[in-house]
């Protein structure tokens, strides 16, 4: 793999790590529906990233 997909990659699970932060410090009686839009729309694009650095030719 070379360098810059391995620093696309460690970006991506960088931003997942902080997603899953955010995630753990909700609390769910006090969720609203726009926080999590907020968090699938941080999904798709995380899924979006990762599909582009999987069809990056090595």
């Amino acid at each position: 793999m070379n360098e810059t997909k391995q620093a696309q990659l460690e970006q991506v699970q960088q931003r997942f790590a902080k997603f899953l932060e955010m995630l753990e410090e909700i609390e769910p009686e006090e969720v609203g529906l726009e926080e999590i839009d907020k968090m699938i729309a941080m999904l798709d694009d995380l899924e979006e990233k990762l599909q582009k650095i999987k069809q990056t030719p090595q």
